[in-house]
């Protein structure tokens, strides 16, 4: 009824090596048979027509006939349709470990390509999605694990899966091939959209994740925001990882929108998020933001690490939040950190800059006691903040223990203390410090050259001062403008000799000045008599090209009008006419006779008022005016005088002096003259108005002089001695236009106002000279400046 089925001769050698235990099924011991690829069929039919009929028992012989073993028999399975082998009567599954190491052995041998897909085709077992994931873990190279697995994509029973996926990006991402790991990002999306069933899916973040720590800056934002277009879970390593990226490209805001979509989706912020997040709101100056997440960090019981501190305490410290600076050292103190000794240099900067000295350097002191040494910034810091403030006792103690610390002060340390010392009038620190300075090698600035020489010029040491800028000359610097300032110095605390003392040194040393100071110079000269001195520096100023303007004239003539001796007046009509200035000509031609000018004294004066550009000149033309008719009343050229005032009139230099109300009243305003300008405008005035009444029958009802508190007596006392009815008040003298009227009809008011009466003259002339210079206006015409500039005459 059987038949005896004797093996192959291509199984003797399998056989030679196995022998069967009786006590086992045969079966067991021929599960490795599986792997061989020709299947054949190991049992028959009694028929013989090699049907795959199960039979029941089989006798196994060797070559020789022996017996072996009797068992049940084995028959094939289909290739790829079947998931298991039939074991006797038993149906036996694959083992999946079995499956995917035939898996693995066939991509491992072909790797890609038709040849791979043909022998995956030929399985002798239905795979499934774990046994390619699984296998996708083993095989590790990107190529072959892509290959397997579109194969898969194209077989019946594929199903998207997580762990697949994330297998996949684990591989691409180990190569670092983030071409490939993108191109299967959007394959999953594309599955997405199809199944609907990946959108809780892990392996979204594998991608966002490894593209960031890539620094694939574009494309892991474009992915993220197809996940949140996708509406999938994005978890909080990703979003760290974005905001990681986003921070190191130099991007905080776009890394602060990430986290505010992390708040709106409601993710849940870990230790790692709040240690990125926090230092980077303070960087950037969103310090209540920050502050906010310290605390918030502290109050879910998470321990805040030190660049949490560091960058809290210097931040606060430079926005000026000093209380919350020092509030979060203290903080970090009691949290068991130790402070850094560069937080404690922010610390002490901070409140340097802020200028709360006292907390500086009590932190100073705590961080030496900490076993920091300070830098050589911290104490050049120290020690310029505390001279800049004038705790100069401090700063040179700070000073002393740089130096025995090994470090060797900078230009801008010796600066700044030897400034701060001149600036205090300290003499000998100030020059214990520069030839410290100088010993060590250190080239002075040009600015504590200039501090330098102030304080020297303003103690009046002109040798030491000399000698240090001959010191500064050989430097390399340009001296001309700090010898010059010395000079201004000496100018302006009204030390003239010592002031050309310097300008004869700077004269001998080659060195300039400019034309301003030497104009300065010699109106210094010239207010304190020296006038010997001060004509060759006016010769210097001309002479260099500068121009004697109509002020500086006039100052000059002021000097003449005031002098009493005579030596000194040959000298100021020395330098008057080494100005060769056009006022000087006219002065000369004022004082010649008709024959020489060629012309009478009126159409003189008009001639040199219409050269005059009242635009630019208009201040200096009424000062002019001022000093001039004080010179001519003083000499008694009284005719020349009103010709000038009337020629200054006509060119509307006092427009507003003389007033016609009409009938109801006449003015004249002298308040802005000196007194030979009030003197002659009184007298040129009043005759106009006796003309106007007497010949035209015009009669106001009063008449003022608007004379001010200083020129009242001296015009009253002018009219008193003609019997005038003008009565003195406080700064105006006023009179009845009757009573005016009959005082213009008496001979000598018309003698007077023509200045027809020679004994009248000389009695008048005597009471201007007594009165004229000691007069309070007087001093003010020698001082053209401030009321000059305003365009008022003084």
């Amino acid at each position: 009824m059987f038949r005896n089925f004797v093996l192959s001769r291509n199984l003797k050698h399998i056989f030679n090596s196995f022998r069967p235990n009786p006590r086992l099924n045969f079966s067991e011991h021929f599960i490795f048979l599986s792997g061989v690829k020709n299947v054949r069929t190991y049992c028959c039919g009694e028929n013989g027509d090699g049907s795959n009929k199960w039979t029941e028992d089989i006798d196994y012989l060797d070559e020789s006939g022996k017996f072996l073993y009797r068992g049940k028999g084995i028959r094939s399975v289909e290739p790829g349709i079947d998931d298991h082998v039939m074991v006797g009567g038993v149906k036996r599954p694959f083992l999946n470990a079995s499956a995917v190491a035939k898996i693995v052995e066939i991509v491992k041998r072909w790797r890609w390509g038709p040849d791979l897909e043909a022998q995956l085709d030929k399985l002798q077992f239905l795979p499934n999605m774990v046994h390619v994931t699984q296998a996708l873990k083993v095989v590790g190279d990107g190529d072959a694990s892509l290959s397997l697995f579109r194969w898969a994509k194209r077989q019946a029973w594929y199903t998207p899966s997580d762990e697949c996926y994330a297998t996949l990006f684990d591989t691409l991402n180990a190569s670092s091939d983030f071409d490939g790991i993108q191109a299967m990002f959007d394959e999953l999306i594309l599955d997405s959209d199809k199944t609907g069933v990946s959108s809780k899916f892990s392996s979204y973040n594998k991608v966002i994740q490894y593209l960031a720590k890539a620094e694939k800056l574009e494309v892991s934002f474009c992915c993220y925001k197809k996940i949140q277009e996708s509406n999938c879970e994005i978890d909080t390593q990703t979003y760290n990882c974005l905001i990681t990226l986003f921070l190191n490209k130099g991007l905080p805001y776009k890394a602060f929108e990430i986290y505010e979509r992390m708040e709106v989706a409601g993710c849940s912020l870990d230790g790692s998020t709040y240690e990125l997040m926090i230092p980077s709101l303070a960087k950037s100056g969103r310090l209540d933001a920050a502050s906010k997440l310290f605390q918030e960090m502290k109050s879910k019981g998470l321990r805040p690490g030190y660049a949490i501190f560091a960058a809290l305490v210097d931040s606060m410290g430079k926005a000026g939040r000093l209380d919350t600076s020092m509030k979060v050292y203290m903080e970090l103190q009691g949290f068991g950190l130790r402070p850094s000794a560069t937080m404690f240099v922010s610390l002490i900067d901070s409140f340097v800059k802020a200028g709360k000295l006292e907390t500086a350097l009590k932190l100073w002191d705590e961080m030496k006691k900490a076993g920091f040494r300070p830098n050589y910034g911290l104490y050049t810091m120290i020690v310029e903040s505390h001279a800049k403030s004038g705790k100069l006792e401090i700063a040179m103690s700070v000073f002393s223990d740089m130096e025995k610390a090994g470090f060797l002060p900078t230009p801008s340390t010796y600066s700044c203390l030897l400034e701060m010392h001149a600036a205090t009038g300290q003499v000998d620190f100030a020059m214990k410090l520069y030839n410290s300075m100088t010993n060590a090698g250190l080239r002075p600035g040009l600015s504590t050259y200039t501090s330098l020489l102030t304080l020297l010029a303003k103690k009046k040491l002109v040798d030491m001062a000399a000698k240090v800028l001959l010191e500064m000359k050989a430097m390399g610097y340009s001296v001309d403008v700090s010898a010059s300032d010395v000079l201004m110095v000496y100018i302006k605390d009204a030390s003239v000799d010592l002031a050309l003392r310097w300008l004869r040194f700077m004269g001998s040393s080659g060195i300039r000045t400019n034309n301003f100071i030497v104009r300065q110079l010699f109106e210094s000269c010239m207010k304190s008599g020296l006038y010997e001195s001060a004509k060759p520096l006016l010769e210097t100023y001309v002479n260099s090209a500068a121009k004697v303007d109509l002020i500086l004239y006039t100052s000059i003539l002021a000097h003449l009008v005031r002098c009493q001796e005579e030596d000194n007046e040959k000298h100021l009509m020395l330098i008057l006419s080494a100005t060769r200035h056009k006022a000087h000509t006219f002065m000369c031609g004022l004082f010649t006779g008709p024959e020489q000018r060629k012309q009478p004294v009126l159409s003189f004066v008009r001639e040199f008022f219409q050269g005059i550009d009242y635009e630019m000149e208009e201040g200096a033309a009424k000062y002019f005016v001022n000093v001039l008719l004080n010179y001519l009343v003083l000499m008694g050229q009284i005719n020349r005088a009103r010709c000038v005032w009337k020629v200054a009139y006509e060119n509307k230099l006092f427009p507003k002096a003389i007033v016609f109300d009409q009938h109801i009243a006449w003015s004249l305003d002298v308040r802005n003259l000196s007194v030979g300008a009030a003197l002659i405008a009184v007298v040129h005035t009043l005759h106009r108005f006796r003309k106007r009444m007497l010949y035209y029958g015009v009669v106001p009802r009063r008449i003022k002089l608007v004379t001010g508190p200083t020129l009242k007596i001296v015009i009253a006392q002018m009219l008193s001695s003609v019997e005038s009815p003008f009565e003195v008040s406080k700064v105006v003298l006023r009179a009845p236009g009757d009573s005016v009227l009959e005082w213009f009809k008496k001979p000598i008011v018309q003698q007077f106002l023509l200045n027809e009466i020679p004994s009248r003259a000389d009695i008048l002339m005597h009471k201007l000279n007594t009165l004229f210079p000691s007069s309070a206006p007087e001093l003010r015409s020698l001082s053209p400046p401030k009321a000059l500039i305003s365009g008022r005459a003084v």
